[in-house]
């Protein structure tokens, strides 16, 4: 496997992953997750309600036993339509490209024990995306605006962050065209924010610096100030030497974004002026995975762990920390004891996938540098002597 196939292997696996094992814990409180569980999750685990297909406030969904949620559809169905376009996106083409898929592919879905549609297991801000586009012909740039500001689409956007490796600003803007036919608000900059993440993380030789260095670029408003609030309460975290207890960095990270996050401290039930647009707010969950990502150095393990354990909207923490983790590690820095469980528990085809993004990465770059160079070219042509200096 070479470098680019490992990269986009890890970023993939690593969502994967923390999709699955954050499902199970989806909605509940660190405490309720150790009283279930008799102690802190540490791997895969079985349904949090066993009464799973009739139970409140989750059914029909067989959350845990290695089973991807919405994160991972979404991230898969994005790189079907980079592998039929095999170029940047845009805004028009999730109206043309990735809204078919969701209503009119029938797929296995894993929390559905069945084939269905994506449409069919997507919560109610992605549902959005097909009412707006497919039934109200919004146009595709615009169509985010009204829907509930959330991390809906910050949660699939890591096939953006691989198509711009070592271009975090690419990414980033590729990142709010796309995410503006799905969020507006801090939602759509959580998106490009992440893209960000993923395409500094899976450059060659990077670090968790590197990725620190290029969200706190392109972050803006209530996101840019969350993440710092988060990465400074991390910062003096481990500086006092971390704690004896392992449920306190968590509580350190709560604490750091409860100002910036709109739903509250009652997960399940959000306050009246929950997930409205702000120039002040952000998601939770991307400054959070980021938290995870740093205290831990970018230890997969640990880190997907710990956003496990967090419980609110654990599977996306976890899913983004766990692709931001792959992306600097590689596939090896997955447990592969994970991958292999959670491939088969989910049915996923995690290899066919990661072949299909690593050739549009190949062919994506590839006409990047025809056209870098042929604006050079441009350039020296322009400048003459000022540019060859």
């Amino acid at each position: 496997m070479d470098v680019l196939q490992d990269r986009v292997a890890g970023v993939l696996a690593g969502a994967a992953v923390g999709d699955a094992l954050g499902g199970a814990t989806e909605g509940w409180t660190p405490e309720q997750i150790e009283e279930r569980h008799g102690g802190r999750v540490e791997g895969i685990v079985g349904p949090f309600l066993d009464d799973w297909r009739t139970a409140r406030p989750i059914a029909p969904y067989h959350k845990g036993d290695g089973h991807v949620t919405d994160d991972t559809l979404m991230t898969h169905a994005l790189i079907e339509v980079y592998a039929k376009r095999r170029r940047h996106l845009d805004a028009f083409d999730v109206a043309a490209d990735l809204v078919p898929l969701m209503i009119g592919e029938r797929r296995w879905i894993p929390e559905l024990e069945d084939q269905a549609l994506i449409l069919q297991r997507v919560f109610l801000a992605e549902k959005w995306i097909v009412a707006k586009l497919h039934y109200g012909h919004a146009d595709p740039r615009e169509a985010g605006v009204g829907n509930i500001v959330n991390c809906g689409a910050t949660m699939y956007m890591a096939p953006v962050g691989l198509v711009h490796v070592g271009d975090p600003r690419g990414a980033y803007a590729e990142a709010i065209d796309l995410a503006g036919a799905h969020q507006s608000s801090y939602g759509r900059e959580a998106a490009g924010v992440f893209a960000a993440a993923v395409a500094a993380a899976a450059a060659p030789g990077a670090s968790v610096g590197d990725v620190r260095a290029a969200v706190t670029d392109v972050a803006h408003d209530g996101t840019a100030a969350a993440i710092d609030a988060v990465l400074s309460a991390v910062d003096a975290f481990v500086a006092a030497g971390g704690s004896d207890d392992p449920r306190e960095l968590g509580r350190t990270i709560r604490a750091a974004v409860s100002p910036y996050d709109t739903v509250g401290d009652q997960y399940r039930a959000p306050a009246m002026d929950a997930r409205l647009p702000s120039r002040t707010k952000s998601i939770e969950e991307l400054p959070v995975a980021l938290g995870f990502v740093v205290a831990h150095g970018g230890d997969a393990r640990a880190a997907i762990l710990d956003a496990v354990n967090y419980g609110r909207d654990s599977d996306s923490i976890a899913t983004m920390a766990g692709a931001i983790c792959g992306g600097l590690g590689g596939i090896d820095a997955i447990p592969a004891e994970w991958v292999r469980d959670v491939v088969a528990a989910s049915r996923l085809d995690l290899d066919g996938v990661t072949a299909a993004m690593t050739e549009v990465v190949r062919d994506v770059a590839l006409a990047d540098a025809e056209r870098a160079s042929r604006r050079a070219a441009s350039l020296r042509e322009l400048l003459g002597a000022e540019a060859a200096a």
